[in-house]
């Protein structure tokens, strides 16, 4: 381990603007490993089709949120900077510099690599050009019935204004000539999303190969549109037709000061998202002619800059309907959760109080006041732990009251289900739904009437604060005495995101854990000002302090001459003033492994700065999800799970948990899982100071690791995770110990 460096003789600025690297290209830098997996072959090839899709719907929210964001300082003028000093103009520039090459690289690794691949396997996206008489002739057929009753063709000129274009629509830029004027004229004729973005062939009519019918053969939409454009246009010579797709705005303006409705004012909103804000984008091919494009251009009122050229099929997003194929093959093989080991005898609540209960085995409330529980998703099922746990409370005739909080869960939600038959059944059910959740909103809405009209007492939480945190807590009366139970946990309450997603739980019937969760809904849903509290790390209230304590804690450990040791596992690391004592800790000798699945501004590897600092990210078959926060403390070791990334709106804007782990042996897991990590070279990317990633290779010998293979093999052969200790693994200790 390197030695202290308190007693370096000179002094460094460690706000430099020089040691941050900026937020957006750093996103920008994610999503160039999202489109790696794409052009991976080690990647089954509709994985990799998928990974396109993401990298497309992803680039789509960036340019809604964040572009949005930057035009907005442009035209406002502001002079505030980031950390890393770039203005709001130079971060557009290099945000269009950057992101140029890579959508060029994901419509050629499209078009040239996985369109003909996916052809070998039988899958054919043709183009109309390409199809035979009969398949063109049933397709025109299906255009007359099933399309063209729903496209409609606008006119373009004096007395026909330049139409409203919805936020990612696709469209085409039609010119036609009437032949008795010579007169040219155009019109824009939209895509509805209503119907499917690619039309299938029946199998008949399919290609065959060795004279079997294909997996799927057929075309764009756009492309059925394109060349029926006669019905569209009759008597009208049709000169050209051009492709393009508009992405604007789409951020909430919110004044929660003056709103004395939250959810009328996030109605409101919403009816303006739909339609989208400012343009800010445009997605054309690049064979437009000039003049179809500078017309474009001018209504729009968009510039040059604000146009990305494409080959190829526009929106790339709508490949997703591919992996609905039934093609396992191309698939990763499917991944069924397991229960946990300890809630496989769990007995089952009586739902319908007509029919006698008979069955054995503990109920859930005993088995987590035996002991803590520790709950990893995906790789051990939601369904049969979280949302198991509000079910039972739902029907248990001792629990009391059941209180949560929702900031993102799925659109037909068993757990909403199960909190409105809570309050059927009489308990006093409490629920904070965020109705601020970005992209989120109208489904959190709908929850929230519905829990509202069955007697479900419903906070919007506080002004100025998302609500962000992940908790349950159930007040159950057992004999004489109360108990809470508590889940804490790093992901949203949401059943089809969490066999996506990797996230952590904590159920505990914990004393001091259960009156902290108690004080955390009474600052949510009253007037609490809670200052203090007694094992959780809150925001904004003290978890800033806490873990720059916890940071300076092992500076002042490896002074006095101790081991310094941190590792920190979350989305993003953004907070400078996070990142600054990171720096600080770097040069006094703290080892640290950061484990950033997104957005980094630390700069690793910088000597006098941050060498002794590493930094990976993974991204795989999984989003990683999970917060995990690893102090050494002189050996007696401390770690933390929550809700809450390093960034300043978790840290200052958000109501945010993060929970120590008291338990002897979850500790021992997690330290397990972030070795783990740390010793992926299949999936992990090495940062850089320059701010580019390097994917991990094999070293000599070395069999090919990736960490979420790994868990998934681990969950599926053993009762519980196998226990090391972090800083003294042996097998992993090149990762482990810098």
């Amino acid at each position: 381990m390197p030695k202290s460096k308190k007693n370096a003789h000179h002094q460094i600025n460690l706000n430099d603007p020089q040691y941050y690297l900026n937020r957006e290209l750093s996103w920008l830098e994610f999503n160039r490993r999202v489109l790696h997996e794409a052009c991976d072959s080690r990647t089954p090839l509709l994985e990799r089709l998928k990974f396109l899709g993401i990298f497309s719907s992803n680039l789509d929210e960036f340019f809604m949120v964040r572009v949005a964001a930057l035009k907005q300082q442009v035209e406002a003028k502001v002079s505030q900077l980031p950390s890393d000093g770039r203005t709001p103009q130079q971060q557009l520039d290099e945000i269009s510099s950057t992101l140029r090459p890579l959508v060029a690289k994901q419509h050629e690794q499209f078009e040239k690599v996985l369109r003909p691949q996916l052809a070998k396997h039988g899958i054919h996206i043709l183009d109309y050009i390409d199809l035979s008489e009969r398949q063109r002739n049933y397709l025109d057929k299906y255009y007359e019935e099933q399309v063209f009753p729903v496209v409609t063709p606008l006119a373009v000129d004096p007395s026909h204004p330049f139409p409203y274009i919805s936020n990612l629509s696709l469209n085409l830029a039609v010119v036609v000539k009437n032949p008795e004027t010579e007169e040219e004229l155009f019109a824009r004729v939209k895509v509805p999303t209503v119907l499917p973005r690619f039309l299938a062939l029946p199998p008949d009519l399919g290609i065959h190969d060795d004279g079997k019918p294909a997996v799927w053969t057929g075309i764009p939409l756009e492309q059925a549109i394109a060349h029926n454009l006669e019905s569209l246009f009759p008597g009208m010579n049709i000169q050209e037709y051009h492709t393009f797709r508009i992405t604007r705005d789409a951020d909430l303006e919110l004044e929660e000061d003056e709103a004395d409705d939250l959810l009328l004012a996030i109605e409101q909103e919403l009816q303006k998202r739909r339609v989208g804000g400012s343009p800010l984008r445009i997605e054309i091919h690049s064979q437009t002619p000039e003049s179809i494009r500078k017309r474009l251009l001018e209504d729009l009122e968009l510039e040059e800059n604000d146009v990305y050229e494409v080959d190829g099929i526009i929106g790339l997003k709508d490949l997703m309907y591919f992996m609905s194929l039934p093609v396992p093959e191309l698939k990763d093989p499917p991944w069924q959760s397991v229960v946990h080991p300890r809630l496989l005898r769990i007995k089952e609540p009586n739902i319908n109080p007509d029919v006698r209960e008979i069955e054995e085995g503990k109920d859930f409330f005993t088995v987590i006041r035996e002991k803590d529980l520790f709950v990893h998703h995906p790789y051990q099922s939601f369904s049969r732990s979280v949302v198991r746990f509000i079910t039972h409370a739902a029907h248990d005739a001792n629990v009391l009251a059941i209180k949560m909080t929702l900031y993102r869960t799925s659109f037909d939600s068993p757990i909403v289900n199960a909190l409105i038959a809570a309050a059927q059944n009489g308990k006093q059910v409490s629920v904070l739904v965020e109705l601020k959740a970005r992209f989120d909103e109208e489904n959190n809405i709908y929850w929230a009437k519905r829990l509202e009209n069955v007697g479900v007492h419903v906070v919007y939480g506080l002004v100025g604060l998302k609500t962000h945190c992940k908790l349950i807590m159930v007040v159950r009366r057992e004999q004489d005495r109360i108990f809470r139970y508590v889940h804490i946990g790093t992901g949203n309450y949401n059943p089809k995101t969490a066999r996506l997603y990797t996230d952590l739980g904590l159920f505990s019937c914990n004393e001091d854990l259960g009156a902290d969760v108690t004080d955390v809904f009474n600052f949510l849903t009253g007037y609490s000002r809670q200052k203090s509290y007694r094992k959780l790390l809150v925001a904004p209230v003290t978890m800033r302090d806490r873990f720059v304590s916890m940071i300076h804690r092992e500076i002042e450990n490896v002074h006095n001459g101790m081991s310094g040791r941190i590792v920190a596992k979350m989305n993003s690391l953004v907070d400078p003033e996070i990142i600054s004592k990171l720096y600080e800790a770097s040069r006094a000798g703290v080892q640290i492994d950061l484990i950033i699945r997104g957005i980094c501004c630390l700069r690793p590897g910088i000597k006098d700065i941050s060498e002794n600092i590493r930094v990976i990210s993974i991204v795989g078959r999984f989003l990683e999800h999970s917060r995990i926060f690893y102090f050494y403390n002189n050996g007696q070791e401390e770690i933390y799970i929550g809700s809450a990334d390093w960034m300043r709106r978790n840290l200052d804007r958000r109501v945010e948990v993060i929970t120590p782990i008291i338990d002897v042996d979850i500790a021992k897991d997690l330290q397990e899982i972030l070795g783990i990590m740390l010793a992926d070279n299949r999936q992990a990317w090495e940062l850089q100071p320059d701010g580019s990633y390097i994917q991990r290779s094999l070293g000599e010998d070395s069999p090919e690791a990736s960490s979420q293979k790994i868990l998934m093999s681990m969950a599926l052969t053993s009762n519980g995770i196998a226990t090391s200790n972090i800083v003294n693994t042996k097998k992993s200790s090149l990762y482990l110990d810098g």
